[in-house]
């Protein structure tokens, strides 16, 4: 015999008047001054599961009328369009205490903007999916505008890099409640506060790479976040850093603190999306700096969350990053950890400017570290695989001058192999 405080009774309490999240929540049954808990045999579920699995379909349907009936965010209405289905998945639970459990999921799902499927306090990624979820027809493309921006509430901001690094990187995440939605590759545009000075005028849009997957870094669908080097310029005469040189935007934000207010425009973009369709595509992430952004990204979709695009992916990830030094190194602990899970699957090579030095013994940036593993990078592309290089344009000419050489050795004329990758769209270029 299983003890369930009230439960069935619950579940029947589904009302214009009452709040839907007050469905499942167990109600008090006061007897003799106290509460009483009502008995449930597992032993023989028939009646009792059935009259569950009714009720369940009843809250389901109704959480579909008032979550499209009311302003509710669009994962949150999603996920309500969703929960009928939830019912066909728990057809096959026998336990009458999942039954229930599962239906508290259905109302969280409504509000919260998850999914529950697979049983009780199991949760996966998947309300933000294309169908087939790559399925690139539906990416968000600048659904705020500059003259109709959206405002985004600041959750956290926080400085990622150690003190030795070269400069100040933070990473911070922004509530968009679900109304701002994106994916994995796309950029924001922040419009900071204030107006210029040559000609007081507002100032204009930054854009920049976002640094979580479309669900963001609380698994919601309502967070995004951004990763933000702190411009700043050492005057010689001053010995200290010139406030009137300063970049606006990026100081902005890494002055940001919970609560504060933040413009954005976009999602912007589609070159650095992945394609999806083939699981087994191999992808070659090269980055420089807080050009990692999008690449966090990408990794936590292919292997940290419990994505469409996570189980089907069969594939290998291989990073490249290049800093000034290990205090510089973004997100470490991230990548360890994936590589630890995935060591067949996700690749890591860092390039460290200050630390490493390079097959002529001079430093080590990111073009030679890519070359020590030229000839897999060159197969890897021959046999389909895609690309990427996000990062400071000036990353750009290095890397061109490396890759031709490399070409040239194996006797390709360079010129026309990137042609070819351009043209079955495998090369993906976003530096600023």
């Amino acid at each position: 015999m299983v003890k369930l405080t009230s439960a069935l009774t619950g579940l029947l309490v589904v009302s214009a008047n009452a709040p839907l999240a007050y469905a499942f929540a167990p109600q008090p049954t006061r007897t003799h001054g106290g509460f009483s808990s009502t008995e449930l045999s597992m032993a023989e579920p028939g009646a009792k599961r059935k009259f569950a699995l009714k009720t369940l379909k009843k809250v389901a349907g109704a959480v579909t009328t008032v979550a499209f009936a009311t302003s509710a965010v669009p994962p949150a209405a999603f996920a309500a369009k969703k929960a009928v289905e939830v019912v066909e998945t728990v057809e096959a639970v026998m336990d009458t205490k999942k039954i229930i459990g599962i239906g508290a999921g259905v109302v969280a799902a409504a509000f919260a903007g998850t999914k529950v499927l697979g049983g009780a306090g199991s949760t996966k990624q998947d309300f933000l999916e294309a169908e087939p979820f790559w399925d690139q027809k539906t990416v968000p493309v600048n659904t705020y505008k500059i003259k109709t921006p959206y405002t985004g509430k600041v959750v956290s901001t926080k400085r990622i890099v150690g003190p030795a690094a070269t400069g100040e990187t933070c990473h911070i995440i922004i509530d968009h409640k679900g109304e701002c939605p994106y994916w994995e590759g796309q950029s924001w545009g922040v419009i900071p506060p204030g107006t210029r000075a040559k000609d007081g005028k507002p100032n204009s849009v930054r854009l920049y790479s976002i640094a979580s997957s479309r669900y963001g870094d609380d698994m919601t669908g309502n967070t995004g976040s951004l990763c933000v080097r702190r411009a700043t310029y050492w005057c010689p005469e001053l010995k200290a850093d010139d406030p009137a040189k300063q970049g606006i935007c990026s100081n902005f934000l890494c002055d940001t603190k919970a609560g504060d207010s933040v413009t954005l425009t976009g999602p912007a973009g589609k070159v650095m999306l992945l394609p999806e369709q083939d699981p087994k595509t191999d992808y070659i992430m090269v980055a420089t700096g807080t050009g990692i952004a999008p690449y966090r990204g990408f990794v936590r979709r292919l292997f940290t969350e419990d994505t469409p695009a996570a189980n089907a992916y069969k594939g290998t990830a291989w990073l490249f990053l290049g800093v000034a030094n290990s205090d510089a190194l973004l997100y470490d602990d991230e990548w360890q950890k994936v590589k630890e899970d995935y060591p067949n699957n996700f690749r890591l090579d860092y390039a460290l400017s200050r630390e490493q030095s390079n097959k002529s013994g001079g430093k080590m940036y990111i073009q030679d570290k890519v070359e020590e593993y030229s000839d897999e990078v060159f197969e890897k592309l021959n046999n389909g695989a895609h690309i990427y290089f996000c990062g400071l344009k000036g990353m750009m000419p290095g890397i061109q001058d490396m890759l031709k050489g490399v070409a040239e050795s194996k006797g390709l004329d360079y010129a026309e192999w990137q042609k070819g990758l351009k043209k079955s769209k495998q090369w993906h270029v976003e530096v600023y």
